[in-house]
């Protein structure tokens, strides 16, 4: 008696390759600059005399929404042929 095993369907070939980290830093690090210097000159004058930490409890929520929901998406809709290129 033989038994017959299923064998399992071959994986389709990736599109892209593995994304670079160091191209998605160097972009994260272009579009975040601006950003948290724009937060710094808007938040500092509202909030003079606040402990360093205070400052931070605000900048940091609004910088981390701004990354997740603005800035990754844009940098992944318009860069990500950069990001992660198609393998030759």
């Amino acid at each position: 008696m033989t038994t017959i095993t299923p064998q399992a369907a071959p994986v389709a070939a990736a599109t892209r390759s593995a994304p670079s980290k160091f191209r998605l830093a160097s972009l994260l690090i272009v579009a975040v600059y601006p950003l948290i210097t724009a937060l710094l000159y808007v938040v500092m004058p509202l909030t003079e005399g606040w402990a360093l930490w205070q400052r931070t409890l605000v900048i940091a929520p609004l910088m981390v929404s701004a990354i997740v929901f603005g800035i990754s998406p844009v940098i992944q809709k318009h860069f990500g042929w950069f990001v992660a290129p198609k393998p030759r």
